[in-house]
């Protein structure tokens, strides 16, 4: 399934979901339209007709039937307040409901994409595609109920019209397809590439912004607020000027719509001179509503681009991993490339080498987060680059060596391993050294962070990251420089509760260090080769002890 499909098909599925509501929306559209083109026209014809039965003296006031008209008309008004209300409730109703569905499934989408789109996309870009592209594709159910609006507004103006001469129903009936014809092609000329604009500079923006954001400390330091301040004006500058061209599409198209409503209803008093003044009063007033349903089709026309934009952005999202993977149950045992030992827990494995040689670029080829050739390693007799990272990942438990923490508390970082209680969750910070940082915090595990735990020192983010991998019930812990940036006394602390956790446990180990601390808990070592990150081929890796 290609990801247009998939894009569109999953908003197919909410749309036949929500089909009940955006019916609703759709029957109450077209008695809002049909209650104010009668509403106004039996307006115009009520008030004509009453002014003239009142110049005409007394008999002619008191025998003209004021009470029929009236009541009819405070029933139309009564009608199209009612239906307005239930088309908002219903339409809103439907595709917030839908877009809050569509945004998990979007977000599994690229959660199960290929790594080089999952992890290739910014948190920036990809938050304007899962909020405001999500946003824009929700004029995609508002909308439905526009043709209804449409069709029964021009149905009954142009009855309406044609009561005074059926050459001015035609006539309105003419005029209200070239404004709609005139409203889409403004739209697709000017609207439509506005809207695609303003979508694609709303990710940039987003995109700069994030990225200066998490600079923001060495920003500072350096002295370069003005220029990161200067960076950002500039891209708000494009989905400004983005916006305004959207607008201003916007307004031609107004304006195209209030000079074909002018001319409309001109004509239609012209050919309806014969008639009753009264009659032409009710065509006149009629034809004004008449054309302002199909502005209300030229609203819509307005967002085309932008939500075609934000299809196009989604779809982009959603690339499905190769269906050539394998599938299958998958045993901890490990064969690395230089290797013609088979390892499994509670094996503990040691890799050292100097930095840029690829420790850390193996083990995440290894668990599935980067994109795997072939030779890497092999896990139960199978290349790993022919196994689906998912079933690889389910093998690991991984701290890295760049931890990333969610913005809350404590608990709510360490349970992102999976269900626990809160003894287990003490025990984990207890092996990681850090469970007195937070028994001293009165609000204990419910202690917030900030955002990538920016109110922790360095090394508390570390181990709070090995923490959280202790929790995880897998077969390997795997560990990138778990003990870099701590002080000797805590380091000794961290690595003999290692060691007892994985006597207890059983788990094997992977562990990346460059030094010899940590290196003493692994019972087999491996050498990583200067310039083995090679991202096009295996890395470079020799036994060693």
């Amino acid at each position: 399934m290609s990801p247009r499909t998939r894009v569109s098909g999953m908003i197919a599925a909410q749309i036949a979901a929500q089909r009940g509501r955006l019916r609703i929306a759709a029957t109450a559209g077209a008695v809002v339209s049909v209650a104010a083109v009668c509403l106004l026209g039996l307006s115009g014809w009520f008030i004509t007709g009453a002014a003239i039965a009142g110049l005409a003296g007394v008999l002619a006031a008191q025998t003209f039937n004021y009470m029929m008209p009236s009541a009819i008309i405070r029933l139309l008004a009564i009608l199209r307040t009612g239906a307005r209300y239930m088309e908002r409730v219903a339409g809103h109703e439907a595709a917030l409901k839908a877009l809050a569905r569509l945004r998990p499934q979007l977000f599994e989408g690229i959660a199960r994409s290929p790594l080089s789109k999952a992890l290739g996309v910014s948190s920036g870009e990809t938050s304007a595609r899962l909020v405001q592209d999500v946003d824009a594709v929700q004029t995609l159910f508002v909308r439905r109920s526009a043709p209804w609006s449409l069709g029964s507004g021009a149905v009954s103006a142009v009855a309406l019209a044609a009561l005074a001469s059926p050459v001015a129903g035609a006539l309105l009936l003419v005029a209200m397809a070239a404004a709609s014809l005139g409203s889409a092609l403004i739209a697709q000329r000017l609207a439509d590439p506005a809207g695609r604009a303003v979508q694609a500079t709303v990710g940039v923006f987003k995109d700069r912004l994030s990225a200066l954001e998490a600079v923001a400390p060495e920003l500072k330091a350096y002295g370069l607020d003005a220029w990161a301040v200067a960076e950002v004006e500039t891209v708000a500058a494009d989905h400004d000027r983005a916006q305004v061209a959207l607008t201003r599409a916007g307004g031609w198209i107004t304006l195209w719509q209030a000079a074909a409503t002018a001319l409309a209803v001109g004509s239609v008093v012209t050919v309806s001179a014969g008639a009753s003044v009264p009659l032409v009063a009710l065509a006149a007033l009629a034809s004004v509503m008449g054309m302002e349903c199909a502005a209300g089709l030229a609203s819509a026309l307005h967002q085309n681009g932008a939500a075609e934009q934000a299809l196009n952005r989604l779809n982009d999202l959603l690339v499905q991993d190769p269906a050539t993977r394998r599938h299958m149950p998958l045993q901890p045992a490990i064969r690395l490339a230089a290797s013609a030992e088979t390892h499994a827990p509670p094996m503990r494995l040691g890799i050292l080498g100097p930095s840029g040689s690829g420790k850390t670029t193996l083990v995440e080829r290894l668990i599935g987060l980067r994109e795997t050739p072939a030779g890497v390693a092999s896990l139960s007799g199978l290349d790993i680059a022919d196994l689906a990272p998912a079933e690889r990942r389910a093998l690991f438990a991984y701290a890295a060596q760049d931890v990333r923490l969610m913005d809350g508390t404590v608990r709510e970082n360490l349970l992102l391993a999976g269900p626990a209680t809160d003894d287990a969750l003490w025990a984990a910070l207890d092996d990681a050294a850090l469970a007195e940082r937070f028994r001293r915090a009165p609000e204990g595990l419910d202690a917030r962070i900030g955002p990538n735990g920016r109110r922790l020192s360095g090394g508390e983010r570390r181990r709070l990251g090995l923490a959280r991998a202790y929790l995880r019930d897998a077969p390997w812990l795997v560990l990138d420089e778990p003990t870099e940036g701590l002080d000797a006394a805590t380091e000794a602390r961290v690595l003999a509760a290692l060691d007892l956790r994985l006597d207890v446990t059983g788990q094997g180990l992977i562990l990346i260090s460059h030094r010899a601390p940590p290196l003493a808990v692994c019972g087999r070592l491996f050498r990583m080769s200067s310039g083995a990150a090679d991202a096009t081929g295996p890395a470079r890796i020799t036994a060693v002890a």
